[in-house]
């Protein structure tokens, strides 16, 4: 493929500004993104409960079956972008490089993805007329908010492979905490529905895109000289199978949602379960988001630039926190998960408590493996994981099949947990030998030592004494501090290290 001429860069808009603001390590990175995690799932902790008591199951699960076959559009009308633009991002770049990544991988797909949402939309209403359905409103403000999500999320992936992770952080909190103010407010002052809900998640959303649109429009250079369909359909062959991937990824999180409607006929049963699993993915965000964002573009530059070694100790630095921190948590939601569920949403919603205990200890675990076996897609091996996901997927359709019948909303629960955790042994089992990084050996040891002694001690203090749940929280909250923190705060040096000197000790891949 032929690069366009400089001369195609437009005076006063040069595609320059695409240039990573700085370099810096992963540490910073992740700083910034974990800071902003917390900040976003505080608003998530007054959105759950406060949605969970303001609107009964139906509406809930109303909510969870919508948002599922969102998830699977957007991510069929994406194409994978997002994919390419993480992992072809042109590192070290001139002016006459950026332009064409940002025509090529940023504008092109944007445009293509609008023409599907347009060709969609209008088969779709064609059809409902034909037969003479009517349109929910819930179903065209689910429909509205497609191009939407698919606009921020290639966005919001140019500024995270660019390593703005300030700017795209910032942005983060500041939408997150304005769709908390406006979804409440619709749902307190007009409607305790599903609708109200995507009304103000309408709203909120076209705010962040008026605002990433002014930033593309500055920094981000389109060129018609510039378009390379070659370039583009190089692209395709790597980030199509991510887009099947994605699907199958999407529907992993969320099938069961269909399944269940589909299975018991009942939305109350749906909104058991996605009450459950919507707070187990809060947590699941704490945990993972941050990790991800911040790992993830520093991982590729150092593996581009430095090669697979420098990618294991860098796997090494950072699977070092997260082994204490995801044993940590996974073992603090089995203990206590369902009493948290029941202090934040009320008795009402008790049914859910055993729903994000599982589900919470599975997303808190499973990044251990991910970490572990991260390096297919940095050898470009999309395939392989397109095959990896779909297996999960094959796993968790087949026991739903058998468990919901069986259990109801728990055998939806007992599947995922399955689909997930064959997904991420099988991504240890086929990463790379040169690029594969397991825990250390001594923190493993002292997490599951230190996770044993809080379970035993849960057990012997008998928490069933105290009467509110919250109650029940709080000692057990002390026993893990006793039990789990301290030990590993005296057994393990490194961990008091890290907290104290994060900067040094995290900014493996500052350099380029």
């Amino acid at each position: 493929m032929t690069p366009p001429s400089a001369n195609s860069i437009s005076q006063g808009q040069s595609a320059a500004s695409v240039k990573p603001a700085n370099t810096v390590g992963v540490g910073k990175h992740y700083m910034r993104y974990s800071s902003a995690t917390v900040l976003v799932m505080l608003a998530g902790l007054i959105s759950f409960p406060a949605l969970t008591r303001l609107l009964d199951n139906t509406q809930y699960g109303i909510l969870g079956y919508y948002d599922t076959w969102i998830m699977m559009t957007v991510a069929v009308i994406k194409l994978g972008a997002q994919h390419a633009i993480l992992r072809l991002y042109p590192f070290g770049g001139d002016e006459t490089r950026l332009t064409h990544f940002a025509t090529n991988l940023v504008f092109l797909p944007m445009i293509i993805s609008v023409a599907l949402w347009s060709i969609g939309i209008i088969a779709f209403s064609s059809v409902a007329w034909w037969q003479g359905d009517t349109i929910q409103p819930v179903l065209w403000c689910a429909i509205i908010s497609i191009p939407l999500l698919v606009f921020n999320s290639q966005v919001e992936m140019t500024l995270r492979v660019s390593e703005r992770s300030r700017l795209l952080t910032t942005t983060k909190i500041a939408s997150r905490w304005m769709e908390l103010v406006i979804v409440l407010s619709a749902v307190v002052l007009i409607q305790r529905s599903a609708l109200s809900v995507y009304v103000g998640k309408l709203l909120s959303m076209s705010v962040v895109v008026i605002f990433y649109a002014r930033w593309v429009y500055q920094h981000l250079h389109f060129s018609r000289k510039s378009i390379d369909l070659t370039a583009y359909r190089a692209s395709l062959h790597y980030s199509v199978p991510l887009v099947i991937n994605e699907i199958a990824g999407a529907a992993l999180v969320s099938i069961d949602r269909v399944m269940l409607k589909h299975m018991t006929g009942d939305f109350a049963a749906v909104g058991i379960y996605t009450i459950g699993y919507a707070l187990a993915m809060q947590l699941g965000v704490l945990v993972n988001a941050p990790m991800w964002d911040a790992f993830n573009p520093v991982a590729n530059r150092v593996h581009e630039v430095e090669g697979a070694a420098k990618v294991r100790a860098l796997k090494a630095k950072v699977l070092l926190p997260a082994t204490y921190a995801c044993i940590g948590v996974a073992v603090a939601i089995w203990a206590i998960g369902s009493d948290g569920l029941q202090m934040l949403s009320g008795p009402g919603k008790a049914a859910s408590g055993p729903v994000f205990a599982w589900v919470g200890t599975m997303f808190a675990l499973v990044l251990l493996l991910d970490l572990s076996g991260y390096g297919l897609l940095l050898l470009k091996r999309s395939k392989t994981v397109l095959a990896l996901m779909l297996l999960a997927l094959a796993v968790n359709i087949g026991l739903n099949l058998i468990w919901i019948p069986a259990y109801g909303y728990m055998g939806a629960v007992y599947a995922t947990v399955a689909g997930y955790m064959t997904l991420g042994i099988s991504r240890c089992l086929l990463c790379p030998r040169d690029l594969f990084q397991g825990p250390d050996p001594r923190a493993l040891a002292t997490a599951i030592g230190g996770a044993a002694a809080f379970l035993v001690a849960v057990h012997f203090a008998d928490l069933s004494a105290f009467h509110a749940p919250w109650q029940r929280v709080l000692a057990a909250g002390a026993l893990w501090i006793a039990c789990y923190a301290l030990p590993v705060l005296l057994l393990d040096h490194r961990v008091w290290r890290l907290i104290t000197h994060w900067r040094t000790e995290m900014s493996l891949g500052l350099g380029r």
